[in-house]
């Protein structure tokens, strides 16, 4: 029996996930970060992009996506609070190409600085999300 850590991933909204895992895979700020059981205590600011759980049960991985948020890591416990979180089979491709085009009109069509900030961030998620909608599709194509 492998060793496993209890995983948290919880929105503003609901809570996502809440079970075992073997390994969890996040987005920090200054790269992907991987977790396992034992792991040293870290905190650290997510960007958007995907979290993957692969968890004890079934032996799978399971694909979440974050906008944002904090990856609190303690030697059992590993806590995502994320800004929002969807699991992937909820994501939709044309809704995040139609966020992507609005941020890119918004900052093409800039009035002030804070819109511009604000614009450049909503690229930055609308991206993140195309780029990991993309990289599921691949991976159940290949």
């Amino acid at each position: 029996m492998a060793m496993t850590m209890h995983v948290n991933i919880v929105s503003a909204e609901e809570s996502i996930f809440s079970g075992t895992a073997e390994e969890l895979f996040a987005p920090a700020a200054l790269g992907e970060v991987g977790i396992m059981p034992r792991h040293t205590p870290l905190l650290s600011v997510l960007k958007p992009g995907e979290v993957r759980v692969k968890t004890e049960d079934s032996n799978d991985t399971l694909h979440f996506f974050v906008s944002g948020g904090i990856l609190e890591v303690q030697p059992h416990v590993v806590t995502v609070l994320a800004d929002s979180a969807v699991r992937a089979k909820d994501l939709d491709e044309a809704e995040a190409q139609a966020a992507k085009e609005r941020a890119e009109e918004a900052m093409a069509n800039r009035k002030a600085d804070i819109d511009f900030a604000r614009a450049q961030a909503e690229l930055a998620e609308a991206e993140a999300r195309l780029r990991m909608i993309r990289n599921l599709k691949q991976g159940r194509q290949g």
